[in-house]
């Protein structure tokens, strides 16, 4: 969808529309989780699409995106991530609102970095998708 347009419809709609879902297959046993997020704002481009998220529900293990809230995105040409001399997504092959707390890595290329932490059965990842769903 991008960032801009995830921005415009967060921001247009504000908290009434829209929840942030994400599914998750364990590697080490097959089976779905989820997490979601009755509050979910993109801010703009001129703010690096710093992310806000809060009230998880799910069966996901725990929250593991909470504390990349307020996290401006990263990409491999746009540093915003919290590791002083480390560009996360040059490294992973993905952007994300990546903060130097170690609790999700969802939009990776590199297998060994697809996680989410507390997840049943252990954080490695065999499929992801997040959704922003209507409420």
């Amino acid at each position: 969808m991008g960032n801009d347009a995830i921005s415009l419809f967060t921001a247009l709609f504000r908290l009434t529309y829209f929840k942030l879902r994400f599914d998750l297959q364990s590697r080490n046993t097959s089976k779905w989780y989820y997490a979601e997020y009755s509050t979910f704002v993109v801010l703009p481009e001129s703010q690096n699409y710093n992310m806000l998220v809060a009230e998880y529900s799910g069966n996901a293990g725990k929250d593991s995106l909470k504390c990349h809230s307020g996290q401006m995105f990263s990409t491999y040409d746009r540093d915003h991530d919290k590791w002083r001399d480390f560009n996360s997504a040059a490294v992973t092959g993905g952007g994300f609102w990546t903060q130097r707390c170690d609790d999700c890595a969802v939009n990776n290329d590199d297998t060994r970095l697809f996680y989410w932490s507390g997840l049943p059965g252990g954080r490695e990842l065999q499929t992801s998708r997040m959704w922003l769903l209507c409420k």
